[in-house]
Parts: C-alpha cells; sequence; structure tokens
C-alpha cells in the first residue's frame, strides 16, 4: 500500500542526489509544488526526464539541481524559451548540462516499453530528421520477419516519477482525469514513484474518463493542494496564465531569477 506523506518527508525519502526523476503532465497536472521542493532540499547531479518541460524544469535547472534533460520538447507554452535552460546549454550557468532529445513518439514508447519490462521499444519514427545522428539512444533496427527498417529507442526506467492528480483514497489509490499525458506509464516504469494530490477521501467516486493508479503501483502520496500551480486540475483549479506570462522576465535575468529563488522556494511558499 502506497504510503500517505508529507510533501518534505517523501522527497527526502525518495529523490536522491544522482537520481533520474522524471516529473510529468502535460499542460495539466504538472506537479509544481513537488519540483519546488526538490529545490529547496537542493538536490544535484539529477537527470530530469519530462517530455514537454516546462517552466518548473526551469526552475529546477537554474536551480543548479541537474546535469542532463532528456526530452522531447522544452519551453514556456504560450509565451517563448526557458531562459533557464538555454543559459545551462549556452554558458554551462549555473552548471553544464547535458541534453538527449527525443520525438514526443520516442519519448513515449521508451516510457511503455519501462512499464512494460522491454529492454527497448520499436516505432516508425525519426526517419528524414537529424536526431539519430546526434541522439546516441536512437538506433536503427530491421523486423526479423519483413525486413522492414525500423527505429528503436532504450525503455525509460526513472528511479523516480512525480505526477500530480486531483485525489487518492486513504489506501492510496490514486484518481485522475481531464487532459493526461503519460502519467500512468512513467509511474509504471519507476522504481519509485511519488504522486502529490489535491485531496485525499474515504472513497473514489467513479469519474467519466478517469483512470487509477492501484496503491500497489504507487510508493508514496502527499496532499498537497494547489500542487499544480500555476497549472490546472480538471475540477479543481484554473491555469494561471499570467504566472506563464510573468516567468518570462523572471528567467531571463541571473539576478531576478536568483531573487526569486530565494523570496518564493527558500523561504518555504509555493509561489
Amino acid at each position: 500500500m502506497a504510503a500517505l506523506m508529507r510533501l518534505p518527508d517523501a522527497v527526502a525519502e525518495l529523490v536522491h542526489d544522482g537520481d533520474t526523476v522524471a516529473l510529468e503532465g502535460f499542460t495539466h497536472l504538472i506537479p509544481v509544488a513537488a519540483g519546488q521542493e526538490i529545490i529547496r532540499q537542493r538536490r544535484q547531479n539529477l537527470t530530469l526526464v519530462r517530455m514537454t518541460p516546462d517552466i518548473v524544469y526551469d526552475q529546477l535547472i537554474g536551480a543548479g539541481c541537474a546535469r542532463a534533460l532528456i526530452f522531447s520538447w522544452g519551453g514556456n507554452p504560450g509565451v517563448g524559451s526557458l531562459h533557464r535552460f538555454r543559459d545551462a546549454v549556452q554558458h554551462a550557468w549555473p552548471a553544464p548540462l547535458r541534453i538527449e532529445e527525443h520525438s514526443h513518439a520516442g519519448m513515449a514508447n521508451r516510457y511503455v516499453a519501462g512499464a512494460s519490462g522491454l529492454p527497448f521499444a520499436v516505432l516508425r519514427g525519426y526517419v528524414g530528421t537529424d536526431l539519430p545522428t546526434i541522439t546516441d539512444t536512437v538506433k536503427p533496427i530491421t523486423c526479423p520477419f519483413t525486413g522492414e527498417k525500423l527505429t528503436a529507442v532504450p525503455a525509460l526506467n526513472p528511479d523516480v516519477t512525480i505526477v500530480h492528480a486531483q485525489r487518492a483514497d486513504r489506501s492510496g489509490n490514486v484518481q485522475l482525469w481531464g487532459l493526461l499525458g503519460v502519467q500512468k506509464e512513467a509511474v509504471l516504469a519507476a522504481r519509485r514513484s511519488l504522486v502529490t494530490v489535491e485531496e485525499i477521501v474515504d472513497e473514489l467516486t467513479p469519474v467519466p474518463g478517469a483512470i487509477v493508479l492501484p496503491s500497489w503501483a504507487v510508493t508514496a502520496v502527499a496532499e498537497v493542494p494547489g500542487g499544480a500551480h500555476p497549472s490546472y486540475a480538471q475540477g479543481y483549479s484554473e491555469r494561471d496564465n499570467e504566472y506563464y506570462a510573468a516567468w518570462d522576465a523572471i528567467g531571463k535575468d541571473r539576478d531576478a531569477f536568483t531573487a526569486w529563488l530565494d523570496q518564493h522556494v527558500f523561504t518555504g511558499s509555493n509561489a
């Protein structure tokens, strides 16, 4: 059964220096509070994994938590670049950042392979792109039955996956619905997992289109109302578009970013 824990305790127990860490969520249910708690606990040398790293990854990279990023797209959605990400790649500030770039389909299939206990995934993809020439984890493979040329990518098995969801029951069964990404696959592929939720309830009532991550598949659950802010949690909160717009100026300037960290993360507030 998943353990019910406070967020600081869960991060302290599950996220270690040098880990490969996935924080997944697609526009919706992004585990921002958990990402900021990782910063607050000053984790270092992380390999960060995410299909679409946005501002919480900009914050993690700018805070010096990351040594590598495995991803398929990165940006501040609807606004522009991730300036802390760019600064790390171009100027090694605050530390050098190694990047490993894939397609969306490649990343999704890597999680599926990891969740399935397979060493790699095979897909029709990457053909006509430069990615096979710059990403070592993209390899050609020949189908043994038809001779068709396909592409293989290795499984992703994060040390810990963190996602946000709407609710969990007191046994640690997690329920999430709305616009989803690869949360289920990323949790099932991980060695350890943490789910932050809007609320813990006595019973999970049915919701159309919802999925349930069973307690046996989750290591820990932490009740963190608003834990996806500034992204949204369907049925609980709206997307804070002003936050995303404001982040551009904060992230663009090293001093402004450092001041933001001091005021909004290291003081313990989840802004």
